[in-house]
């Protein structure tokens, strides 16, 4: 089987891909909350003949589908998400704010097709292997929470990445291009704070103010951002302001903290400060608190090898081709973005002449669709957020890559995003990614060699580092409320 057959597996499977898609899109479940999304791709795993496990590191959304050939070696994981984010509820292809749902939640990030095209390249991987014959294993992993949960890096702390000789993902975007380079490590905490009710006039002096506690937590902690790391941040969300009458001492709220740092290490020493700041606002307002870890992930190993096997297929792969209708939308959508004049794509970003190239493609920033690929770019260089396919990267190589699924100028979790999520653009974009990553497996299986320098190029990247897991040993999956 060669790959123009994989691909022609791909477009007789195009509708079921869509049709998971836009279920898992309609679902719109937050993180560790996905029981409709993944019991739709167990079924769906199922029905297909893989090998079905649950519950991955005592997560009810986790699971994963194997298929075995032969000896079973080389094994490549090919990753899926399908969580989203609340407050983003919106239309499915509309041009201007729509909610479904007041107040609800939706695909902000896409994720409803990254686990979809994920899916469909492992079921036309495992076609492959059984058409060929060939040995090797291939295994789809449903990895719920995200945007919130982190089950990759939970999985990682049970060593679950390290049985795979390489993973490969891909991620909705705005340009079709290759990720590379590093990001953020992260952790994040709920601190609870408890306090005494008191009536806030006639018995003051009887009451101890959890919002106070918060309150005074956060200019601790804002305090802070002048003595940290340049490469360090801080965020913060009030998750319980107490109460809705101002004349009653809170006896209760509560503050979720993300702490960031390029390595695990610092993100680490700097969430021991953090916590500093929670035990200092309770001494000061005679509360006491409850601290909850919530999350953490840590910063992404790049492995070129990989990027490339999934760059040659990206031009291998025919691009999507766009109807006028399809144009006309992406315009009107793409007019209610926020006017940017930075040249797409991170190659742009750190090569001067890829700059140059890519702001002649994206006609000077005006197109309303990146509709080509950006040039190849593989680098080590920093660029902000968090995601836990790095705990996946620091236990076997792994790479991951961005096809156009939104408009050019599209914010990141944006109800943009959310509409054109389940749209002809966003279908197109998925189907392109499926194809990228069937293929680049099927590069994977016959040519084993380029696994052995993917693999030779991640020792030499970690140098002898260990991986630091941000999770600690007691911690277990928390979902946030509210």
């Amino acid at each position: 089987m060669n790959k123009e057959e994989i691909i022609k597996i791909i477009d007789n499977n195009s509708d079921e891909i869509i049709d998971i898609s836009h279920s898992i899109w309609e679902y719109a479940e937050l993180s560790l909350k996905e029981t409709k999304s993944s019991a739709l791709y167990i079924e769906k795993l199922k029905e297909h003949g893989f090998e079905v496990e649950t519950g991955h590191a005592d997560i009810a959304t986790a699971f994963s589908g194997k298929y075995v050939s032969g000896s079973g070696r080389p094994v490549i994981g090919i990753l899926g998400e399908f969580d989203a984010l609340s407050g983003v509820s919106q239309k499915a292809a509309c041009t201007h704010r729509e909610e479904t749902v007041p107040g609800g939640s939706g695909h902000g990030c896409g994720h409803n097709m990254l686990g979809a095209a994920s899916f469909g390249a492992a079921a036309a991987v495992k076609k492959y292997l059984e058409e060929t014959g060939s040995d090797g294993t291939v295994i789809f992993f449903g990895c719920p929470g995200e945007e919130g949960g982190a089950s990759k890096a939970f999985m990682a702390r049970e060593g679950m990445w390290k049985s795979l000789d390489c993973a490969l993902t891909w991620h909705p975007g705005s340009e079709n291009q290759v990720i590379t380079g590093t990001n953020n490590s992260c952790t994040q905490v709920l601190y609870k704070f408890n306090g005494i009710a008191a009536h806030a006039a006639g018995d003051p002096e009887n009451g101890r103010s959890a919002l106070d506690a918060v309150e005074l937590m956060n200019v601790g902690a804002n305090y802070l951002r002048e003595h940290m790391k340049k490469e360090c941040s801080l965020h913060y969300a009030i998750v319980d302001g107490g109460g809705l009458s101002p004349n009653v001492v809170q006896p209760h709220a509560s503050v979720l903290y993300m702490v960031r740092s390029v390595l695990v290490k610092d993100t680490l020493a700097l969430q021991d400060r953090v916590d500093k700041c929670a035990e200092g606002a309770a001494l000061m307002t005679g509360t006491t608190f409850d601290r909850i870890f919530v999350d953490g992930t840590a910063n992404a190993v790049p492995n070129t090898t990989l990027e490339k096997v999934l760059y040659r297929n990206m031009g291998y792969v025919p691009m999507p081709e766009y109807t006028d209708d399809e144009m006309a939308f992406a315009a009107e959508l793409d007019a209610t973005c926020p006017a940017s004049n930075e040249v797409p794509g991170t190659g742009a970003q750190f090569d001067t002449t890829i700059r140059e190239k890519v702001w002649e493609m994206s006609d000077h920033g005006k197109k309303c669709l990146n509709d080509f690929l950006m040039p190849f770019y593989s680098g080590n260089e920093f660029e902000p957020g968090s995601s836990d396919v790095g705990d996946v990267s620091w236990q076997t190589p792994a790479a991951q890559f961005n096809t156009v699924c939104f408009t050019a100028h599209s914010p990141g979790h944006s109800w943009q995003n959310v509409s054109c999520g389940a749209s002809a653009i966003g279908d197109k974009g998925m189907l392109y990614a499926a194809k990228v990553l069937a293929c680049s497996a099927a590069d994977l299986f016959a040519d084993t060699s380029l696994i052995e320098k993917a693999q030779a190029e991640f020792r030499a990247r970690l140098g002898g580092e260990e991986y630091i897991c941000p999770i600690p040993a007691a911690a277990v999956p928390y979902i946030i409320e509210g």
